[in-house]
């Protein structure tokens, strides 16, 4: 496969944005896919206003939120109830989602594989993992290992949004600079009615507590429930029913059985490459940055960096930029990345493990003055729904 075409390293949320992003602008994609069909695994389940406003015009936002479940509000708890809640309802002037979706990423690769598929522009490849990445001029010749065989492909172009363990980022020999959490992070799948117990609720609420602080997440017909486990605690104990269920019950005191559809133990990194852009081959998603899970920002910057990537990328396709002009994705999108989305995920969990009494004091004053403000109300919803990391990317040129 030689040609004019973009490469793209992973059919995840992040892969198949950025090829939607190239096909609508009549550009050529291949995608290849290690796996042998979409992942259906959970993983990501927010999207943020902003992104709701990017995939709507990529024709795929209704849909998804057809499956999904609407979140207007968020809340924040401690064991003696809320501490304070916010509507996204009043930053409805910046955005036509004024709310996050709940809702499993792979629903989202799904509706984006189908509108996808419909194009001549578009072709996909599972059972194909990137082995290696040599580039020159006039393209990037990619080292692929399909079935069980070596074989080459060959674009003018290659995004590696092949997630954390990117083949992509390692094949560019881009160092991926930060640290793993001691931690572990287990998320549990319950239809357990938390609303019968918890006067109150929404569906998204973050619970501060220094013994065990975690995040109730409702997405249809379920609850996602996450927890942090201590360093001395095994993958096998941590894994097992009896944990689970010990874990639930700190959350409802009194209730001894609950029903788990699904339980997933990881690790958790707050990472950034140490730059987006090798000549004609980039790192967007996962392969690019990763972070904890709270704030639900890791899929959506990595929706925006392929919405970024992909507007860039045909302009110089179709000869209206320079290729200078795709610096400019790795200055907006890394510098963003580290500035935003790093230290919001990072305070976020120091806020929920607040461990000392004035610690935990200044965040409960804390969010309480800003919930008071109209004005701190509005920047902390841009903030936390991103709007604000877009508007800081579009003013760094």
């Amino acid at each position: 496969m030689t040609e004019d075409r973009v490469i793209i390293a992973g059919a995840g949320p992040v892969g198949l944005v950025a090829a939607a992003g190239l096909v609508r602008r009549n550009i050529p994609v291949t995608v290849l896919e290690a796996g042998h069909e979409l992942s259906s695994e959970s993983r990501a389940s927010t999207f943020h206003p902003p992104t709701l406003d990017m995939l709507a015009e990529l024709g795929v936002a209704a849909p998804l939120i057809d499956q999904g479940l609407k979140a207007p509000r968020l809340q924040y708890r401690s064991k003696a109830g809320v501490i304070a809640e916010f509507d996204f309802g009043e930053i409805s002037d910046q955005t036509a989602h004024p709310y996050r979706v709940q809702c499993e990423q792979f629903k989202l690769t799904r509706i984006l594989l189908d509108r996808l598929s419909r194009s001549s522009n578009f072709d996909i490849e599972f059972g194909v993992q990137v082995r290696g990445v040599e580039q020159d001029d006039t393209g990037v010749s990619i080292q692929v290992e399909a079935n069980g065989t070596s074989d080459a492909r060959r674009g003018a172009w290659l995004i590696g949004a092949d997630g954390a363990r990117s083949e992509v980022r390692h094949a560019l020999d881009v160092t991926f600079e930060g640290f793993t959490w001691p931690e572990r992070f287990l998320v549990l799948s319950t239809p357990f009615d938390f609303d019968a117990v918890m006067e109150g609720l929404v569906s998204v609420n973050y619970v501060a507590d220094p013994a065990c602080w975690h995040f109730l997440l409702r997405i249809p017909g379920m609850w996602r429930v996450m927890f942090p486990v201590a360093q001395d605690v095994s993958d096998e104990v941590a894994t097992s029913r009896a944990f689970g269920q010990a874990q639930l019950a700190r959350v409802v005191p009194g209730v001894s059985e609950f029903e788990v559809v699904h339980a997933t133990l990881y690790r958790v990194h707050q990472r950034v490459a140490q730059r987006f852009r090798v000549g004609r081959a980039f790192l967007a998603g996962d392969a690019a940055h990763i972070n904890n899970p709270l704030g639900g920002m890791g899929m959506n910057g990595g929706i925006h960096d392929a919405i970024n990537l992909s507007a860039k990328l045909a302009a110089v396709i179709h000869g209206e930029c320079a290729e200078a002009e795709l610096d400019r994705y790795d200055l907006q999108r890394r510098q963003v990345t580290v500035e935003s989305v790093q230290t919001q995920t990072i305070q976020n969990k120091r806020d929920l493990e607040a461990a000392t009494d004035e610690a935990q004091a200044e965040f409960r004053d804390r969010l309480r003055r800003i919930a008071g403000d109209h004005e701190e109300r509005r920047r902390y919803l841009e903030r936390v729904s991103m709007i604000s990391s877009l508007r800081r990317a579009a003013e760094l040129g």
